[in-house]
This record gives structure tokens, C-alpha cells and sequence, in this order.
């Protein structure tokens, strides 16, 4: 591997395919991550790739452009079987620290996707080329045996996602670029020194001061689209920087969908998550995902831990009673640091997420059921600087995305109780858990003495048919195999934490009128002093319940 990028006296004359393998030089890969920044990168694209493949029923990726593992590393976190291949192996060993650093093991080949299928015989959903990679390919018949081979490594029903710059308006209109999607680097260029209809010579400056260059071969839109119709794809839709083309009239990217599937063909892997769901999960995921109960949350709890708290005294806020379970839940756990794979199922807005990142340096799956909740746990990750430790993933805890012996602790708050297979969740929380690894959660629960029928007010507004109990709670995580570690009864803190939630209601009623409905903040009201009612007749328990996988 060179040391130095080396054109020769007329670098304007270097078009030729292995070029990039000398473009890559390894002070210009060490770089690479501070011209994309890969938090401002995942702002401006959201969750795009994600949903696209999700929509179309996608479980195993191949990222054949694979860089420094930007997409990858989002694509693992997202729940997606990913293996990442690239023609540089400098970039691939980047991507395999970056992987590692965010808590994952690529799957790294080092192929040429001219002979692909030379290195890579599985067959998958979807093969993605991003980061205007095809570009490199200086010839023709190079460019068509890349899509032939992308085409070959595909499923009957495949996708291939693949973008470019939008090289029509530099060579047509001249180059302007808002800066805002792929290459988001603070005080970092990325701008042409030279455009022909055959080369396009980019320059690379960072706040050092160093400067490096990569010839490309500039693609027009419409070629790459008949290109693609022609080694086989039949349905190919044209985005411009993430919305439909029409929408937008000098985009600086083009992302193209290719389709194996002729129109008339149904595919036959397509789901929707949400579908799988027992009723008592689409239930909550309802709730949870309305707008009432979204700005009520935010502006009663504050929108980051929204759980119940421990309060010391009158004077607490919500907030920091919410934070106080969770700074305590996390003193009881053993040996956390850098290493410690957590998950948090229920997760909420991520508070806790975010919390064991910043004190221990964990790196933290939240599993959720909520698609408004976790965009803003991502939103929230992003605005910390922490969106490559924590993992957000739209799902359910009764069908838990990550193999056996995949975690060592799973965190939960507050959310149990919406299951309506508690048996399966905590069976689900085993199998992911690795030997030793630690359970620690709360849960609002009846107690052993309530009457029968005392719950019924608010078991009717959470449209649930009962609570769990410690001794129901114990008896299921004993069979399973788990051994008890600490149960602390706090069920005091159930009646005063509603009871100031009620409190904060009643004070900021006009507040609350302006973003919920009137008909919300009211049974709000009703519902809450159900709870606080039942805390004090001591029907209900609340506390911390700390198990170990034995």
C-alpha cells in the first residue's frame, strides 16, 4: 500500500478501473470518517436505506462498497444480517475497528465486483452500493459486469440499492453542492478541480490542511438507470437525495432501487413487523405511538426517562426521581464498562440508554415498540454524539431480533406489564442473555393480598387482564433457570410518583392544551389518581428485581 497518492506528471490522464486501489492510501482512509461524519451523515439520511429494505421484507444485506463501514454498522444496529465487502482492504480493516469500537464483528471480503461471485457464493435479499462507489469503474464493460455480478449475488425477488453524485448538473450547469447529505465533515471540501464527460478529478481538503483526489468517471442519471434495465433489473426508482425526483430539481445524489421482480410478481418475503405482534403489544404500540401520549410525555416527563422515580423528597422533580432508578438500578449491576453488551427492552426515549454510555461506556440495543419513541431516542443519540454506542430498533420483546447468548445484561423499566405473555418475554430475555449474564428490571405489580377486582379501573384504561406479582415474577425467572440476585420493594414510590405526575398535570393544564387533546389530559387525569389510589389501599408493588442466568 502506497504511502502517498501518485497521479504522474498528467493526473488528468489516469481513467483506468484499478485506479482507486492506489487512491486509497492509508493517511487519506484514517480520514475518511472526518469528511463523512457519520453523525451529521445519519441525520440528513434518517432511517431512508433502513425502511426501504424493511419494507421490502429484507434480512440479509451485502454491502459490496463497504468504505470505512458507515451503512454496515447502521445496517447491523437496525437488525439486519450484513456482510461488507470493498475492493480496498485499508478501508475494509477501518470499518472492522469501527465495527468493533461499536460493539459488532464484521463479516469483511475483500472482492472485485467484477468476479463477485470469484469470492462470494450466498445469495442475498439486498446488495446496496453507496457512497457514489460504481464511479470508479472507468469502462463500460467494467460497469456492466459489476451490475451482472450484483444482479447474480441477488435472491429471485432481490434489491439493489445504489447511488451516485448527480453528475448531470456538474457537467451540464456546473458543480454547487448544499453540503448537507453525503459529505457533512465541518470545514471539509469535497468539490471538482476537473470535469470532462470522461473524468471527474474531485479534490479532498481538511482543516489540516492535507489535500488528496480521486478520478471518477462522471455518470449521467439516465445511463446507470439503462444500464441497470439491461443486465436484467425490471423496476428501477430514481430518488434524489432521499426524496422522488420529481420533488426536487438539482438533487446532489441520485439513489437508484433496482428490482429483480418483473411488476406482475408479488415478493414473497415482504413484511410488516408490526403485523407479528400480539394484540396487547399492538395495544401499547398504539398508545404509545399517538400524538397525545407522545407530547404528554414529553412535556410532563421531559421526554428523556420516562419511568417511574425514587423521590427523596417533596422538592424532587420528576426528572431527577426518574434519573435517581436509574442511576440505582445501575449501581446494583456487576462489572459494567466498555465491554458490556446491554439491552434495554421497552426502552422508551433511551434515557437509560444514554446514561450507561456516558457513566460506564457501554454500548446499549434499545428494543422498543414505539416508531415515534425510538425516532427520537435517535434524535436524542445523535444530538449526544452517541448514535454509534446505542442501537435503536423497532420491535417487540416477546420476539426478541438477537441470537442466543448475545447480551450480558437486559434492562427494563416499566414495560413488562404490556405484555400479555410475560412467560414468553422473560423465556425471550434468557435465551439472548449469555451465561452470567444479569436481568435487572421494574414493573408496576399487584400485590399477593389485592382483592380481586380492586384493579379493575386501571386495568380497563391500560386494556390489560392483569399485572404480575414479585412471587409470580420470582416463580417464572426460577424455572427458567435464573437465580436471585435482589429484590428491592419500593412500592411506597409508585403512589408518590403518580401522584406527582397528577400534580404537574393539574399545574400545567393550559400548557398541555395546547399540544394534547382536552379528552386525553382529562382521562389522564381519571387514570392516574387510579393508580394513586391503589398504591395507597396497598394493591400495588413496585421495585427493583435483579436476576442472574445461572
Amino acid at each position: 500500500m502506497a504511502k502517498e497518492q501518485a497521479y504522474g506528471a498528467n493526473p488528468i490522464a489516469q481513467r483506468k478501473t484499478d485506479l482507486y486501489k492506489k487512491e486509497y492510501v492509508h493517511s487519506f482512509v484514517r480520514k475518511w470518517d472526518e469528511l463523512i461524519d457519520w453523525d451529521a451523515r445519519a441525520t440528513s439520511e434518517g432511517d431512508f436505506f433502513i425502511n426501504l429494505m424493511k419494507e421490502r421484507g429484507v434480512k440479509r444485506v451485502l454491502d459490496v462498497a463497504t468504505g470505512t463501514g458507515f451503512h454496515s454498522i447502521r445496517l447491523l444496529k437496525a437488525g439486519f444480517e450484513v456482510t461488507s465487502a470493498d475492493g480496498s482492504p485499508e478501508m475494509l480493516a477501518q470499518a472492522f475497528e469501527n465495527a468493533r469500537r461499536a460493539g459488532f464483528i464484521l463479516q469483511t471480503i475483500h472482492a472485485d465486483w467484477r468476479w463477485l461471485s470469484r469470492d462470494i457464493h450466498n445469495k442475498y435479499d439486498a446488495v446496496i452500493c453507496l457512497g457514489n462507489s460504481l464511479t470508479h469503474l472507468f469502462s463500460e464493460q467494467d460497469r456492466r459486469k459489476a451490475l451482472a455480478e450484483f444482479y447474480t449475488a441477488l435472491k429471485h425477488d432481490g434489491v439493489l440499492i445504489l447511488d451516485q453524485r448527480n453528475y448531470d448538473g456538474i457537467l451540464d450547469n456546473g458543480f454547487t453542492s448544499k453540503h448537507v447529505y453525503y459529505y457533512c465533515g465541518d470545514n471539509v471540501s469535497a468539490e471538482p478541480e476537473y470535469v470532462d464527460e470522461g473524468l471527474a478529478r474531485f479534490r479532498y481538503r481538511f482543516p489540516d490542511n492535507s489535500e488528496y483526489h480521486l478520478n471518477m468517471f462522471p455518470l449521467r442519471k439516465e445511463y446507470v438507470r439503462n444500464l441497470m434495465g439491461q443486465v436484467g433489473f425490471q423496476q428501477i426508482k430514481t430518488y434524489g437525495d432521499f426524496q422522488e425526483t420529481h420533488r426536487i430539481e438539482d438533487p446532489d445524489f441520485f439513489i437508484h432501487v433496482a428490482e429483480k421482480l418483473y411488476k406482475n410478481e408479488e415478493r414473497s418475503q415482504k413484511v410488516d413487523i408490526a403485523s407479528t405482534y400480539s394484540q396487547t403489544v399492538e395495544t401499547a404500540r398504539t398508545y404509545y405511538n399517538s400524538t397525545d401520549a407522545d407530547r404528554f410525555y414529553a412535556t410532563i416527563w421531559g421526554g428523556e426517562d420516562i419511568h417511574i422515580g425514587l423521590y427523596e423528597q417533596e422538592s424532587d422533580t420528576i426528572a431527577d426521581a426518574s434519573r435517581r432508578t436509574v442511576e440505582t438500578m445501575a449501581s446494583m449491576l456487576q462489572d459494567l464498562g466498555p465491554r458490556t453488551r446491554v439491552l434495554d427492552i421497552g426502552s422508551g426515549y433511551g434515557g437509560s440508554a444514554r446514561y450507561l454510555v456516558k457513566a460506564f461506556g457501554c454500548h446499549v440495543g434499545c428494543l422498543n415498540l414505539s416508531e415515534i419513541q425510538n425516532k427520537r431516542n435517535r434524535e436524542l443519540n445523535i444530538r449526544d454524539g452517541l448514535s454509534l454506542a446505542i442501537n435503536v430498533v423497532d420491535g417487540n420483546f416477546e420476539d426478541i431480533p438477537l441470537p442466543d447468548d448475545s447480551v450480558d445484561i437486559v434492562w427494563s423499566q416499566d414495560a413488562i406489564l404490556h405484555s400479555g405473555n410475560k412467560k414468553k418475554v422473560f423465556e425471550e430475555v434468557h435465551r439472548v442473555l449469555a451465561q452470567g449474564g444479569q436481568f435487572i428490571f421494574t414493573d408496576p405489580m399487584q400485590s399477593e393480598t389485592c382483592p380481586k377486582d380492586a384493579l379493575t379501573p386501571i386495568l380497563e384504561r391500560i386494556h390489560l387482564d392483569s399485572l404480575g406479582s414479585v412471587q409470580y415474577y420470582k416463580e417464572l425467572l426460577l424455572g427458567l433457570g435464573f437465580k436471585e440476585v435482589a429484590i428491592s420493594d419500593h412500592s411506597k414510590q409508585l403512589a408518590n410518583h403518580y401522584g406527582r405526575v397528577l400534580k404537574e398535570v393539574e399545574a400545567n393544564t393550559f400548557n398541555l392544551s395546547r399540544v394534547c387533546s382536552d379528552e386525553y389530559v382529562e382521562r389522564m387525569k381519571i387514570g392516574l389518581q387510579h393508580w394513586v389510589d391503589g398504591g395507597k389501599a396497598g394493591n400495588l408493588k413496585w421495585g427493583i428485581l435483579h436476576f442472574q442466568k445461572t
